[in-house]
């Protein structure tokens, strides 16, 4: 067999586990209406279940940086997707909220770390010349679980139970993980003999950055915006917009197809017209939806779909020329560590967003959701001044640049 296709093969496979963890987050918020009405829980503890994941994932990674280059990143995926395959099971056999909250928090811990070794690992194993299409393929997998994975896991729930949707998911990955172990070469690394307390130093010394700190607060900010809503999209349309739970599915399987089409155009005007620009109109276009959505009563279910695709195209859309913008806010020397800070940071937003979301959002005596308006005016307030945000990060990186290359010159 070639070397481009055992690379491919490699590819592939993390591109599969990178499928599988995401699938196991995005999951949860689909089965909200489902959740609230087995365990009796508020709109706050749900947001608490969907926030326990990022809150794990965001510090476990941050502690995980500290250690990532002194082991076998191989053995290391190896060990983290049978912790993560347990965690799942745990999830599945939850017969009550805390169990299930303990074990959403035990699968984020593996979810994670996988997510840093899965990009790792693309790094070691491919060539740079071929990185950024293996780097596609990995990141389509989002795309892939909200066509695939979701409308198939809320169907499992649909005819059998939702217990049965994480049982699927440990199903499925253990064949991925069996795979992985069998196929990904081991990775040994240099290893790194920076004392921890060094490692977390620095992180304390980048975080004074000024610079530094406008691209972490437009991350933030982005992140927050994003899932102030998302995790209550379901539960706000079926007790307020007429939706029937069983027909989720489609919504996630249609706006899914959409924002595959939606990135890639996305990511071509970035590319030709400059990230503050496609930013700031996409950021001023997505208030449309926000507002729509988070104002609607009952709504027929082609508008439902149409406005769904419409927000979950615009606004997750927002996120590739943020992304694109601040790749060039760190010096060389940093932007390992930089990345590492970037990804924790909108971990906690997220998650720090659907918690307080949830406090926000209250239930009236016939299950109704109220507050949902609220938490859209903080959205749209948000996207707003991200946008500024993002003009000061754009036109201080682009000074950085211009210096540099003076300086070269």
């Amino acid at each position: 067999m070639s070397d481009l296709k055992i690379e491919n093969k490699y590819v592939f496979l993390l591109a599969a586990i990178q499928f599988a963890h995401i699938v196991d987050f995005v999951i949860l918020m689909p089965l909200g209406p489902t959740l609230i009405l087995d365990f009796g829980i508020s709109p706050a503890q749900f947001g608490s279940l969907v926030s326990s994941y990022n809150f794990s994932a965001a510090l476990t990674g941050l502690l995980f940086s500290t250690i990532a280059d002194r082991f076998d990143r191989k053995k290391l995926l190896d060990l983290c997707m049978i912790g993560f395959i347990v965690g799942t099971i745990l999830c599945g056999l939850a017969p009550t909220f805390t169990l299930l909250l303990l074990g959403r928090i035990l699968t984020g811990v593996f979810g994670g770390i996988l997510n840093i070794l899965v990009f790792a690992l693309v790094t070691d194993l491919v060539p740079f010349e071929r990185r950024g299409n293996a780097m596609g393929v990995v990141m389509a997998s989002f795309s892939v679980a909200s066509v695939l994975g979701i409308p198939i896991g809320l169907g499992i729930a649909d005819f059998i139970s939702w217990h049965w949707t994480f049982f699927f998911i440990a199903f499925f990955s253990s064949f991925i993980a069996f795979a992985a172990w069998r196929i990904l070469p081991n990775r040994p690394v240099e290893k790194d003999c920076t004392p921890a307390k060094e490692v977390l130093l620095r992180f304390v010394i980048l975080l004074k950055r000024f610079d530094y700190l406008r691209a972490y607060g437009l991350i933030l900010m982005t992140a927050m915006s994003m899932f102030f809503i998302i995790p209550f999209l379901s539960p706000y349309a079926v007790h307020n917009m007429g939706v029937k739970t069983e027909q989720l599915k489609y919504m996630y399987l249609i706006a899914g197809l959409v924002t595959i089409v939606t990135a890639r155009l996305i990511g071509k005007f970035t590319d030709r017209s400059g990230s503050l620009k496609v930013f700031s109109t996409i950021a001023v276009c997505s208030i449309i939806p926000i507002w729509f959505y988070t104002n609607s009563g009952i709504l027929s279910f082609p508008v439902y779909l149409v406005l769904s695709a419409l927000f979950m195209s615009l606004v997750s859309g927002r996120m590739i020329p943020v992304m694109t913008m601040v790749s060039q806010v760190p010096d060389q020397k940093d932007r390992g560590t930089f990345m590492g800070l970037l990804n924790s940071l909108r971990s906690f937003g997220t998650a720090s967003a659907t918690l307080m979301a949830g406090l926000i959002i209250s239930e009236d005596a016939n299950g109704n959701i109220l507050g949902f308006d609220r938490v859209g005016y903080i959205t749209i307030s948000l996207t707003v001044l991200s946008i500024f945000v993002a003009a000061s990060v754009f036109y201080k990186s682009k000074n950085i640049e211009s210096t540099l290359k003076k300086s070269v010159v």
